[in-house]
């Protein structure tokens, strides 16, 4: 069985169509998929970059193409009434939902179907409300339910953002197995053909691309 570590944030609508994705893509492997929850801005920061949604040109094209995606999978995307939104709500809530950080997919589901298939305010605070209401009364049941605001919740958050940091991932969504990270929702056929044990995997080209020499570097702009 393999081992499928899914890191992504609700802000990001590449996570929510890989997300939607990826059940097909692993039809016929047998897998476990762990869903880890981490905060965008975070990983940005660690590498000195800024999000798509925060370069005005290419915030205006991330929003046609990922529409035009939505549309092309068969999946139902909105865009929220104001985007990029501070996500860290809905990330804590999804944490508080379990007992080791990583919800199951019902609620990374509805927390995503609550951010991009609504076309409301991700973060209206009647909506949230609603939204933390349910889901933390079905997992309560489950004996794992926290409080969203709490150290603990708080901790497992930044645990998970920082493990992501460790691993080296860069942005969302992030599948991880075996040690592999494959990046994006258009990443998903190459996680397939390395689960099918393509050879190509086992090749140089996969593995030596980090012993490419840097041929120049910028130097940051000063302020």
């Amino acid at each position: 069985m393999k081992e499928i570590h899914f890191y992504f944030d609700v802000i990001s609508p590449y996570a929510w169509l890989a997300f939607q994705a990826l059940p097909k893509t692993l039809e016929g492997i047998s897998h476990r998929v762990h869903y880890h929850p981490v905060l965008f801005g975070a990983l940005l920061k660690h590498h000195g970059q800024l999000g798509p949604a925060e370069l005005p040109g290419k915030r205006d094209w991330t929003y046609r193409q990922v529409m035009w995606l939505a549309q092309q999978q068969g999946t139902v995307l909105k865009m929220p009434a104001s985007h990029p939104f501070n996500p860290l709500a809905l990330l804590r809530l999804a944490v508080a939902t379990s007992v080791n950080g990583e919800p199951n997919r019902y609620v990374v589901e509805s927390i995503f179907k609550h951010v991009w298939c609504e076309g409301l305010e991700a973060t209206d605070p009647a909506r949230l409300a609603t939204l933390q209401a349910h889901l933390l009364s079905q997992t309560a049941l489950e004996g794992a339910a926290k409080e969203p605001q709490s150290e603990e919740v708080k901790r497992l958050l930044q645990q998970q953002t920082d493990n992501a940091i460790a691993l080296g991932l860069f942005g969302v969504p992030s599948m991880v197995v075996d040690g592999q990270v494959f990046w994006g929702q258009d990443a998903l056929p190459m996680l397939r053909a390395y689960l099918d044990g393509d050879e190509w995997f086992q090749s140089g080209e996969w593995r030596d691309v980090d012993k490419v020499p840097v041929g120049i570097r910028r130097a940051p702009e000063k302020k």
